[in-house]
């Protein structure tokens, strides 16, 4: 198999796939962290989605990663579509999980403009744990919850609102039937962040692509049900088109 790289969303990191890290058999796996956000919160948060997969795509080459199957989570996801945008060469499979094709989310949680006026009255800390919070279906009652709330809180007030302008500016509709790779979309049906409208508009767009709905979880169906999440990766990853 291919190197399996991992692309973190908002305010997430690496350690976010700890349960990931030994479920592919053989094959590698690599969770980077964004600049500004987990083992990287000490470098400058980057402005566009477009930076964020140029800056993805440079630290692959320079680990000598030059193909590779994708997956790319909420934030992760639209850099993973810019990334095969980009550089279509050096990706395999691709896994769009909990993401759509616009920044603008309709149907998110709250606003925005809104998470950013939040970010600047509350402060990064509190921001991170309430956010963090509705990535759960069970929020702060989830096991997992403390983990991802910590991971969180290592980003600034500058990298959330980087973050979130970064997302603001970035609409990837464009790119979307153009996306020609075998594709696995990938929800949780309680997501609060992504609705439905979006992750049925990039498996009707892509064309070749595939849907999987997990129950009983939110938006972060790899450490809610990671054990279901796993099979259901390894099995789209290791299947025959």
């Amino acid at each position: 198999m291919n190197p399996i790289v991992f692309v973190h969303g908002f305010m997430g990191g690496s350690a976010q796939w700890v349960p990931q890290e030994t479920a592919f058999g053989s094959a590698s796996v690599v969770a980077v962290d964004l600049p500004g956000y987990g083992q990287n919160a000490h470098l400058s948060p980057l402005p566009t989605i477009e930076a964020y997969s140029d800056w993805v795509l440079s630290e692959l080459i320079r680990r000598g990663i030059s193909c590779f199957d994708l997956i790319g989570h909420s934030m992760g996801g639209m850099i993973a579509q810019e990334m095969v945008a980009q550089a279509p060469d050096h990706i395999g499979r691709l896994v769009l999980y909990g993401t759509g094709a616009q920044g603008v989310l309709p149907g998110r949680f709250e606003t925005i403009e809104t998470s950013k006026k939040r970010a600047l009255s509350e402060g990064a800390k509190a921001t991170a744990r309430r956010i963090s919070a509705t990535w759960f279906l069970a929020r702060e009652d989830d096991p997992a919850y403390e983990g991802c709330a910590v991971i969180a809180e290592q980003s600034s007030a500058a990298a959330i609102v980087a973050g979130l302008e970064a997302m603001r500016k970035w609409d990837g509709r464009a790119h979307l039937k153009s996306l020609d790779k075998e594709t696995l979309i990938l929800w949780g049906d309680h997501d609060r962040t992504y609705s439905w409208e979006q992750t049925e508009q990039l498996w009707h767009t892509i064309t070749r692509s595939n849907l999987a709905v997990i129950p009983l979880c939110a938006h972060t169906a790899h450490l809610e049900r990671s054990g279901l999440f796993n099979s259901i990766v390894s099995a789209f990853l290791t299947t025959s088109s």
